[in-house]
């Protein structure tokens, strides 16, 4: 697989992500019933699996490809992989305990990748670019259909498991009465 492969393919993903992200949002708010208890059914194993995803091309870029992160990337890897760690265990003991947590991890990873996009997308730096020698958080090397940069598809995941967990919370809250 080329790079230019590689990133359409994460491109496509991105925006899959996107129109996921937006769905959910609209069923959120029409508050439909049947949908929304198989979102929340299904919302570890699709965070697992998408944090997954990310986890392992995150990897192929940087270890197949050589594309060093730069220091925001390494941030935003922390959210990300401490996820994989999360969801991975609270599937295997079948609990919802990292719901709380994971939204957190989520939002402020959320955060941290709009702010690397607007970087990337020409914005001016208001802290200083933490790369020593690693890379340049200002260099896009992914840049597909004239606004997908490595920093919005981390921001896309990030938005993703933030909107499953609000899903999640507001079921338990319903549970509970």
């Amino acid at each position: 697989m080329t790079l230019d492969s590689l990133n359409l393919l994460v491109g496509i993903g991105t925006v899959g992500m996107q129109v996921v992200a937006i769905l959910l949002l609209i069923i959120f708010f029409t508050k439909e019933k049947a949908v929304e208890a198989l979102v929340v059914r299904s919302s570890f194993i699709v965070s697992f699996v998408a944090l997954t995803a990310g986890l392992v091309m995150s990897l192929v870029y940087s270890e197949y490809f050589g594309i060093l992160p730069c220091g925001l990337c390494w941030l935003s890897r922390v959210f990300m992989y401490s996820q994989v760690v999360l969801f991975g265990t609270a599937l295997w003991r079948r609990e919802q305990t990292v719901v709380w947590y994971a939204l957190v991890l989520s939002v402020l990873g959320f955060i941290l990748s709009v702010y690397h996009h607007y970087i990337q997308m020409g914005g001016t730096s208001t802290i200083p670019c933490p790369a020593t020698g690693a890379g340049d958080c200002a260099k896009r090397f992914l840049f597909e259909f004239g606004y997908i940069t490595m920093p919005l598809t981390g921001a896309s995941l990030f938005a993703l498991i933030s909107i499953l967990m609000v899903f999640v919370i507001r079921a338990e809250r319903h549970a509970r009465g």
